[in-house]
């Protein structure tokens, strides 16, 4: 029993030798292959991690260089936005000029919906009756004048409040600011054609009253006296400073035909009078009865009645002049000269220089007369010509 017992130990004992031998052989030949697959495994892993992190980094990159880009896209709308209100500014200046020119008056500002004002002179047209014409200026045709720039658009003091990292409300902001701008400049656009075409309207209207005097406009022309110049800084030549430089031109036009038109003689010798009693032009004469010549027109008055200066001028001869009896003569240059004849009193005296509507002397019926009125001549070039010709453009301007 015991030598089974010893036996059976032995066995076992041989069994797990065998079993323990086994799996060493095992583990000594197999060790490498298991250490390769291990080896491999982690390996796997950590390109899996490296290529994770790579494609996060590259991510990363990605969103900081978007990030940038949207800076530098609003940081340049920005520095575009600023400089494009540095423009208006600088076109509005042209505008105010212009106003000036075209006689503008600003009014109360109005304030619209994105902080840009903007006021416009209203036009004030009289008709005068013909023989009730003022002694005042020639009217002239004030236009709008341009709202100024607004600073409420504020693209200077927000710039700083604009630069952070681009949002949806700053990206609306600026979009909006855009749209201000865009609207400025189209009626600044706008205002300029206004007062061109304001300009080039009256220019026309001054130009028919001259012609319809028979006169010719060169006639006037100044001598080109006094120099200009200084450096040349030159203002763009886009379409708005070539729309400004054509309304330069049309005002420049235009004044020049007031002065011509403000030296003519066009107002009526007398405030009120009756009427006509006798025309310009071959007549029958009231002494001899015979055909003759009637260099002037007669107007009817009451007796002492005021008898006053057509146009500015100088007073070239006040005394008695034979048929003419009391007369002053006015010269007013250019070759225009008037008489005022038959009269009562002289006022004047030869060498003073008189303002349109001054009176220089009294109706009467000295000279060769049959009754009281004021005869009353124009001449060019020492010509007479009818005087009617100037009275009716002189009507003709004071209604409209």
């Amino acid at each position: 029993m015991v030598r089974r017992r010893t036996v059976v130990i032995a066995a076992l004992a041989f069994g797990a030798l065998s079993l323990w031998a086994s799996a060493a052989t095992w583990f000594i030949i197999f060790r490498d292959d298991a250490l390769a697959r291990f080896m491999e495994r982690q390996a796997a892993m950590q390109y899996a991690y490296e290529e994770r992190v790579s494609a996060l980094r590259a991510r990363l990159d990605r969103v900081a260089t978007q990030k940038l880009l949207e800076q530098d896209g609003v940081e340049t709308r920005l520095a575009d936005l600023a400089g494009r209100q540095v423009a208006l500014e600088s076109r509005q200046a042209m505008l105010m000029g212009l106003a000036e020119q075209a006689g503008g008056v600003t009014g109360a500002l109005g304030e619209d919906g994105m902080g840009v004002t903007s006021a416009w002179a209203a036009r004030d047209s009289r008709t005068v009756p013909p023989r009730a014409m003022p002694y005042a200026p020639l009217p002239s045709s004030p236009g709008p004048a341009p709202a100024p720039t607004p600073e409420a658009l504020g693209l200077r003091t927000d710039a700083d409040a604009l630069a952070p990292a681009p949002s949806p409300g700053v990206t609306l902001r600026m979009a909006t600011l855009e749209h201000a701008l865009d609207g400025l400049e189209a009626r600044q656009s706008q205002a300029v054609g206004r007062l061109a075409a304001g300009s080039r309207s009256e220019a026309a209207r001054l130009r028919m009253v001259v012609a319809e005097t028979g006169l010719d406009a060169r006639r006037f022309a100044a001598p080109r006296g006094g120099g200009i110049g200084g450096p040349l800084v030159p203002a763009g030549s886009g379409p708005f400073e070539t729309a400004i430089l054509q309304a330069e031109r049309d005002f420049g036009e235009r004044d020049s035909l007031r002065r011509i038109v403000a030296a003519l003689p066009l107002r009526r010798p007398m405030m009120a009078d009756g009427g006509l009693s006798s025309t310009f032009g071959y007549r029958v004469d009231p002494f001899t009865r015979g055909l003759a010549l009637h260099t002037g027109i007669d107007l009817r008055g009451e007796y002492g009645a005021p008898a006053r200066a057509t146009a500015a001028g100088t007073v070239t001869l006040a005394d008695y002049a034979g048929g003419y009896g009391n007369m002053v003569e006015v010269d007013h240059g250019h070759g225009l000269v008037t008489r005022y004849a038959h009269l009562s009193a002289i006022t004047v005296v030869p060498g003073q220089t008189v303002a349109a509507g001054q009176m220089v002397g009294r109706v009467g019926s000295t000279g060769r007369s049959t009754g009281t009125h004021l005869h009353y001549e124009t001449r060019i070039d020492g010509e007479p010509v009818d005087p009617q010709r100037f009275l009716r453009a002189g009507a003709r301007l004071a209604s409209r």
